[in-house]
């Protein structure tokens, strides 16, 4: 099916910004309300692919919690991504920071990243009218087009893969498409042999790298090994805040070589405690790596007390950030490329490294 964005006169796919369910109805001074509106009419037609959620392993321990329905306790619920235009996300399938089972053994990372996918898997059958499974570029525009948010699995712990590359393969028989090697063996201080295998693998599988929580040497080393663009999917620019989670000016210059894509995440502890912050971040991502390297990876899905900027405490605040970017003298193309085109390149980029590798034998 065609993209939205290719046809001028297709209807938005859903409804976002003030008005919609879930929306901020605050009033604004006359200026701001004029770059929310341009925010909302942009998102209507380019709405947001969000590159980190981590709902699914909120929900594992909520198991009857209900996204139809917005709830305080959690930050992200369909409500307030369809009021803030979100048209795709990508469900993180790793054990959060700070987990006891984030030390786990690599027995029992395989397991629960099984678990994850299971209830990803079971979270897009639950609601077939609002979230469906993404597997490639056309599912992301073909979602949208239906006013449904594509959902990707990933990434997934490159410790799932223990010396062979058969555990990879079958995540993406099942629909994972991001893999993040930080902490594994085989990219821990400098990428091994059997890292660079398991780049060429995911490079054949049109699956993506993501960097986050790489070191910058380990960073760079993927982003020139990967013959497909490499992402970061929630971080933040170190220069601005030197958290070990944010990315360096080397790290971003690597990414714009290599097509990559830096996703801003909306954690005050790698950017700030405010909308204004961010959009300081994402000013740096755009100057350094250009307008075609920067992305949104929100972080959200956690519960209720995880910290959030104010004004992006949930997904419903993605308007009010494109405002602030309008107001600040961002074009609307590089706005456009900001919330949905980037993504979209991407993945069409990692695909077609993947049909040019299909000559190549399955190791």
């Amino acid at each position: 099916m065609a993209d939205l964005q290719d046809d001028p006169h297709a209807a938005p796919a859903f409804p976002v910004g003030p008005g919609s369910v879930g929306a901020p109805d605050a009033p604004a001074p006359a200026a701001a309300a004029g770059a929310l509106d341009r925010a909302t009419a942009l998102l209507a037609e380019h709405p947001v692919a969000d590159g980190c959620n981590t709902l699914i392993w909120t929900l594992r321990q909520s198991p009857y919690h209900d996204i139809d329905t917005p709830d305080t306790g959690v930050d992200t619920d369909i409500p307030r991504l369809r009021a803030g235009g979100v048209g795709a996300q990508f469900w993180s399938l790793l054990v959060p920071p700070g987990d006891p089972r984030q030390g786990a053994a690599a027995d029992q990372v395989v397991s629960d990243t099984l678990e994850q996918i299971d209830a990803g898997l079971a979270l897009m059958r639950r609601y077939p009218d609002s979230l469906c499974l993404a597997l490639s570029a056309d599912d992301l525009a073909d979602a949208r087009n239906r006013g449904r948010i594509a959902s990707f699995l990933g990434p997934v712990s490159g410790r799932t893969l223990t010396g062979s590359l058969g555990a990879l393969r079958a995540f993406h028989a099942l629909g994972v498409r991001i893999l993040a090697p930080a902490g594994a063996p085989w990219a821990d201080g400098e990428l091994t042999a059997f890292g660079h295998e398991v780049v060429k693998e995911l490079n054949r599988l049109a699956m993506l790298v993501d960097l986050t929580g790489c070191s910058p040497l380990v960073a760079c080393r993927l982003a020139g090994a990967s013959k497909a663009p490499v992402i970061v999917s929630n971080t933040g620019a170190a220069v601005l805040n030197p958290h070990p989670g944010n990315v360096t000016d080397e790290v971003l210059l690597a990414l714009r070589a290599a097509g990559g894509l830096a996703m801003v995440t909306f954690d005050t502890a790698r950017t700030g405690d405010s909308l204004h912050a961010v959009a300081d971040h994402l000013d740096h991502v755009r100057a350094l790596a250009g307008p075609e390297c920067v992305g949104l990876g929100s972080a959200f899905g956690a519960e209720g007390d995880t910290p959030h900027p104010a004004g992006l405490t949930d997904p419903s605040g993605y308007p009010k950030l494109l405002a602030e970017l309008l107001e600040r003298g961002w074009p609307e193309t590089d706005l456009a490329l900001l919330t949905w085109g980037n993504a979209q390149r991407v993945l069409r980029d990692a695909e077609f490294t993947a049909r040019a590798a299909q000559h190549r034998k399955t190791p």
